[in-house]
């Protein structure tokens, strides 16, 4: 059967044209949605093909002012398609940045609005592969949104309330994405087994300690048996941001002391062009002149010609995507080529294992320490901690991994769904509290 017919036959199953229920993993780097026909497993319905997550991400062209999504926004942005990329668009919520505009296809949009087209389409595919409307929302969030400010996290969260009713959930109630993790793997482990879940994501890092129960039916009703919960507004971006200032942005000036008064380019103009949330806001007509006008009175013009081609090309998205399909790449090799040819024929810098290690140290410092902060919060050793379950699509880095297991030396490592194991654990939740 195919997965159309699949996710249509489900739905005739669990809703029947009714209300229906779905859990939705609105991730900084991929999103994913599901339904579940019982009670013990969520189904995720392909979003883009037969893919059942989808990045993170809107194109807006500027040719025929269409808009793309997900790998589709990347691929025509890559291609060279004339437009404006937006991705990592969760990483606004939190921040300032939620609550201001941006322009996109000649007019200024609230960020809300970006997120609102982002979700909208999210729900539209689905309910286009499940034949019926999707009205009973368990949605995912974060442990944390934001350190140490209770005020901006229930912030970030009433926008995701409001944007969800907005696009036409009836119902919705929040899980913290690791619980959603632990209701899908705890049914293989022994009851009272205790469980450190890592959902390391593209903008944040959650840790939860839970006790096992296979047979647990009230899931959103579980606060005794979770032990302890932790998060950082760490991920996959930022170890991105990490290894782009390391190793390409010197080819553009960071760190130079280029200019003829013996001083290097502001380190701001560095770090927006190696954050994804933030490179758009170099594309203004004032720093692209100020940028040209230093290439022209620097010692040592090139690097930062190569950064004003960048802006006025407005490239930056393209390097921090090339940046990114290193990183990965070096969970597997030892270096890898960094392709810079979209800024100038023949440009390659060479990423190392050594190199990431060292621009992420801070980083995986932080994890380890979060990992013993979240079993302190537990008046727990970590050697009692029985299972150990990664998820978040950074979790796949090696180093990320060795980060948070050296702190449980008892744990053995429970397989699971990176990607799609969150959503599923939602709608797993769904399916029980509006049952």
């Amino acid at each position: 059967m195919s997965d159309a017919l699949m996710v249509r036959a489900l739905f005739l199953t669990v809703g029947g044209g009714g209300a229906m229920q779905c859990g939705l993993d609105f991730g900084t780097s991929n999103s994913a949605i599901a339904v579940s026909q019982d009670a013990a497993a969520g189904h995720l319905i392909p979003l883009e093909g037969d893919n059942r997550t989808m990045p993170s991400a809107l194109f807006f062209a500027e040719a025929d002012k269409s808009v793309s999504y997900g790998a589709s926004a990347m691929n025509r942005y890559l291609g060279g398609e004339e437009g404006r990329l937006m991705r990592a668009l969760k990483s606004t919520l939190g921040t300032g940045l939620i609550r201001e505009d941006t322009v996109v296809l000649g007019r200024r949009r609230p960020f809300t609005e970006i997120l609102m087209i982002y979700l909208s389409e999210v729900k539209r595919r689905a309910e286009a592969s499940l034949g019926g409307k999707l009205t009973q929302l368990v949605h995912g969030r974060p442990v944390r949104f934001v350190e140490d400010d209770p005020e901006g996290d229930a912030a970030a969260e009433a926008a995701l309330r409001d944007l969800a009713h907005a696009i036409g959930y009836k119902d919705v109630v929040f899980q913290p994405e690791p619980i959603a993790a632990a209701t899908a793997v705890e049914t293989g482990l022994e009851a009272g087994t205790l469980i450190l879940i890592a959902d390391i994501g593209g903008g944040t890092s959650d840790f939860s300690i839970v006790r096992a129960d296979p047979k647990r039916q009230r899931v959103l009703s579980h606060d005794d048996d979770i032990l302890a919960a932790h998060g950082l507004r760490l991920g996959g971006t930022d170890f991105d941001r990490l290894l782009n200032l390391a190793t390409v942005q010197p080819e553009f000036g960071y760190g130079q002391a280029m200019l003829r008064d013996g001083l290097a380019p502001p380190n701001w103009l560095f770090t927006k062009l190696a954050s994804w949330a933030e490179i758009n806001q170099l594309y203004t007509l004032k720093t692209k002149r100020e940028v040209a006008s230093m290439s022209e009175e620097a010692s040592t013009p090139r690097p930062l010609q190569r950064l004003s081609h960048v802006l006025a090309e407005e490239l930056g998205h393209r390097l921090a995507s090339s940046v990114e399909a290193a990183k990965i790449r070096l969970s597997e090799t030892p270096s890898t080529p960094v392709d810079l040819t979209a800024v100038e024929a023949g440009l390659t810098v060479d990423a190392t294992q050594e190199a990431l290690g060292a621009a992420v140290d801070a980083g995986m410092v932080r994890l380890t320490e979060a990992t013993h902060e979240t079993l302190r919060r537990a008046n727990l050793t970590g050697e009692r901690i029985g299972a150990l379950v990664f998820t978040g699509g950074s979790s796949l880095m090696p180093l990320v991994r060795h980060a948070i297991a050296r702190a449980l030396p008892m744990a053995r490592t429970v397989d699971y769904d990176a990607f799609g194991g969150v959503a599923a654990g939602l709608a797993r939740s769904a399916r029980l509290v509006f049952a």
